[in-house]
């Protein structure tokens, strides 16, 4: 029986307002919205049965998971597979234009099917593809029939997403992912391999008042911007 896996994006945080690349150096805390999100998203998940908790190492995703873990009476098992892509010396840039035109340009060869391309002293295709799905099968490993909650990214999942789930058309991702925005999956290994399925994507409706104000992590000169993608 396959595992009913929601990935939860985390609460806002501040490099969502500075547009900064933020995946090991820089590591913001949730802002007093990105608490409120993360209290909200907490509550929606009281009567889902959730049967365990990871989260990225990153701040705003720990911080995000251990206020819905509060909520459920869960303890929070952070796992570095999950952890937003890496964009190496990009990191340590501004936010320019020019930098996040090549940052673009690295997911789009991605969605293009180019594994090679990637950030320099960070991911490639592969490294994240191997980390992500290794992620995966540690927490379903003799796992079935169970409800698995994990707090991550926007980015890292959209990115492999197309592999993961087979046939999926990206059109149905258009729109990205607000914080605190819940992806559902059904997840099993099956012949030794990993087998997954969309159930649905981005769901927000569960936020309402000041944590439905969004912010998009990216900035207006993104080309990811509107669609499948949010740091």
């Amino acid at each position: 029986m396959a595992n009913r896996l929601y990935w939860v994006r985390h609460g806002e945080n501040v490099a969502n307002i500075t547009k900064e690349f933020s995946s090991r150096y820089v590591d913001y805390s949730l802002t007093p919205k990105g608490v409120l999100q993360a209290q909200q998203t907490g509550q929606y998940f009281k009567d889902k049965d959730v049967h365990a908790l990871y989260s990225s190492p990153l701040k705003r995703a720990t911080e995000t998971a251990e206020i819905i873990g509060a909520a459920i009476g869960l303890p929070v098992t952070v796992l570095e597979n999950f952890r937003e892509i890496d964009v190496g010396a990009l990191e340590r840039q501004p936010p320019t234009a020019e930098a996040w035109a090549f940052h673009d340009s690295i997911f789009h060869a991605w969605l293009r099917g180019d594994r090679d391309a990637g950030f320099a002293g960070g991911d490639d295709y592969h490294k994240l593809w191997a980390r992500m799905v290794a992620g995966f099968e540690r927490i379903v490993d003799g796992a079935e029939g169970r409800n698995l909650l994990v707090v991550g990214h926007g980015g890292n999942l959209a990115a492999i997403l197309k592999d993961l789930v087979p046939g999926l058309d990206l059109e149905l991702l258009r729109g990205g992912s607000h914080n605190c925005a819940i992806t559902e999956l059904r997840v099993e290994r099956r012949d030794g391999r990993l087998q997954a399925e969309l159930v649905s994507w981005a769901a927000h409706g569960h936020m309402h008042g000041a944590a439905a104000q969004f912010v998009t992590g990216l900035p207006e000169t993104s080309t990811l911007a509107g669609q499948i993608v949010q740091r």
